[in-house]
């Protein structure tokens, strides 16, 4: 009986379809274990080796596994229903099958163990991008890379080099011992100095300095910006703490953040399409990385300047600012209002057992007829 590569999908007509996983319990004890029948099947089914999916079982119960390629035979130590066994491997399905983007299983995983990194791309739609390498399985799979990886091409191209070698090497040994056959009788000949002019053609490219700088010339100023360095190769997070490295000097310089806020006009300018509905998360990241100040985002967002994009272009961008604007208003008032509430509650009254009780006096006045019964009010 076959499901649906992504169960999540309830159409019957989904095109993409593997057996259900068949499991097996063997032994007793201490050695019992689950085979898993038709592991190659399921595998080829999701165009994954039937080894990933095997491990990432092992990986998820915290159970050993053992591969048999040539019987076909794995294994999860252990006793485990195939039900739930079947259920873990949507897991897998989701986290190294599935395109994040089509969410199609027409994808195909791409080790470059010197890197530490795994590719997926996509062949419905396009997709190309990186697997978080978190999971214990990532690491399995850095060592035991696909046939069709980046490391296994990089070997078949060796391979085909080698071969290439040995036969130039054989065919000038052969065509030293057997000369080369005659021509067909029909077969027109050019003449010879037709041959000689075109052996006397130079059809390389020039390479002296002056043919460098005049095609250097012509290349636009756009095309001498784009350079390929080392930084390309580094992994994402050391790609981030280079960027951090460019804008931390805005920590506590409001000059500074303002710059900041324009250079980010200016790549939204350059990107307009991908870029102007994310505003509002741009900024909110850079107000949490304290890369911007309060005071510095609301007095940008109050006033658009034509000095680095189009007046059009910077009101639209404060437009989709305004979410994060007003969520940043109302927690400053929030908070403003929050201390105030502090300040009175964090007020004590203090009652003093030392304090004196006034005493009450009568007071004689010089005029007999003045006088106050003090008993009589």
């Amino acid at each position: 009986m076959s499901v649906n590569v992504n169960r999540s999908v309830s159409d019957q007509f989904y095109r993409y379809k593997m057996p259900r996983l068949i499991a097996k319990v063997e032994g007793k004890g201490n050695g019992i274990k689950t085979v898993i029948v038709n592991m190659v099947d399921v595998a080829k089914a999701l165009n994954r080796p039937p080894t990933y999916p095997t491990k990432y079982f092992g990986c998820e119960l915290g159970a050993q596994t053992q591969f048999d390629v040539k019987n076909d035979r794995y294994i999860v130590n252990g006793s485990h229903e195939a039900n739930k066994l079947q259920d873990m491997l949507d897991g897998f399905i989701k986290k190294f099958v599935l395109c994040p983007e089509c969410e199609n299983p027409e994808t195909d995983l791409h080790v470059n163990p010197k890197k530490q990194t795994i590719g997926n791309s996509c062949k419905a739609c396009g997709y190309r991008g990186m697997l978080d390498t978190h999971h214990k399985l990532c690491t399995f799979i850095l060592k035991n890379p696909p046939e069709n990886s980046d490391s296994g091409t990089g070997k078949k191209e060796k391979e085909k080099k080698n071969r290439k070698g040995k036969d130039k090497e054989n065919g000038s040994v052969s065509s030293s011992e057997t000369p080369p056959p005659p021509p067909p009788p029909n077969e027109i000949n050019p003449p010879p100095h037709t041959m000689e002019e075109e052996e006397d053609d130079d059809w390389g490219e020039d390479t002296t300095e002056e043919a460098q700088r005049r095609r250097m010339d012509e290349i636009s100023d756009h095309a001498k910006v784009l350079t390929l360095s080392d930084d390309l190769e580094r992994t994402i997070e050391e790609r981030v703490n280079i960027l951090f490295d460019f804008v931390k000097f805005c920590h506590n310089n409001k000059k500074a953040q303002r710059y900041l806020l324009h250079g980010l006009e200016c790549v939204v300018a350059m990107h307009q399409a991908q870029l102007i509905s994310k505003i509002p998360h741009i900024l909110k990241e850079m107000y949490d990385a304290d890369l911007l100040e309060e005071e510095v985002i609301i007095s940008w967002s109050e006033k658009a300047s034509k000095k680095y994009v189009s007046k059009e272009l910077a009101k639209e961008i404060r437009v989709k600012a305004e979410p994060f604007i007003k969520w940043l208003k109302e927690a400053e008032e929030e908070s403003s209002g929050g201390e105030e509430e502090d300040e009175d509650e964090n007020i004590e009254v203090v009652y003093s057992k030392t304090a004196s009780v006034p005493k009450v006096e009568t007071v004689k006045s010089d005029n007999k007829d003045d006088d106050i019964d003090i008993d009589a009010i």
